[in-house]
């Protein structure tokens, strides 16, 4: 009996230090590393972030949902970018597929995500058309903080200190005012927005 609990205290050991209660939240959730992430994905997640700022800044809900629903796209961009490999067959490799298609095949954990935003293209190119009512209010608002929460997600995932400004400097939202919503968190293909 002893001998198990032995060997249970090592194996907890052995993956890690416990979290801290005071620390970061990075250190609650622990994900292992891989390899860096690449310039591309690091590039992709900083547009991702401008994006979303200028898309708090904007007016018009339409305007406002458009421009977030593209700071998700190249947020699932940055995943591909890190994560994706070219599909070993020509037919489809050929086939020209939406990130929001390829995303659950390269990380499953964020295929709910997927979908959500792969609901909103639709609305975002009515909204980019300029068609009034495209989008309401609540709708942009919505997005924005699904938006931030999934950029979040995806720097975890990809092990990077999300950047949270100092209030009042005009930075993207902060990470800690997102409320959680819920949800849980091909690469070569020739990727098109969705």
């Amino acid at each position: 009996m002893a001998n198990s609990s032995a060997a249970a205290a090592r194996r907890y050991r052995a993956t890690g230090p416990a979290p801290s209660l005071t620390g970061p939240a990075s250190d609650v959730h622990p994900v292992p590393r891989r390899a860096p992430a690449p310039p591309a994905a690091l590039g992709l997640l900083a547009q991702a972030r401008e994006g979303l700022a200028e898309a708090t800044a904007l007016r018009t809900p339409n305007e406002r949902y458009a421009t977030a629903h593209l700071a998700a796209l190249r947020t699932a961009a940055a995943v591909l970018a890190a994560r994706g490999r070219p599909d070993p067959t020509p037919r489809r490799r050929a086939r020209i597929r939406s990130a929001w298609e390829v995303l659950p095949e390269i990380a499953p954990e964020l295929a709910e995500w997927s979908a959500l935003f792969a609901a909103g293209a639709a609305r975002r190119a009515r909204a980019e058309a300029g068609i009034r009512g495209a989008a309401g209010q609540r709708d942009a608002d919505d997005l924005i903080r699904d938006v931030a929460m999934f950029i979040r997600l995806v720097e975890r995932l990809l092990l990077l200190q999300p950047v949270i400004p100092r209030p009042g400097l005009g930075g993207t939202a902060s990470a800690g005012a997102v409320e959680p919503s819920g949800r849980s968190g091909g690469g070569g293909n020739r990727v098109e927005g969705a």
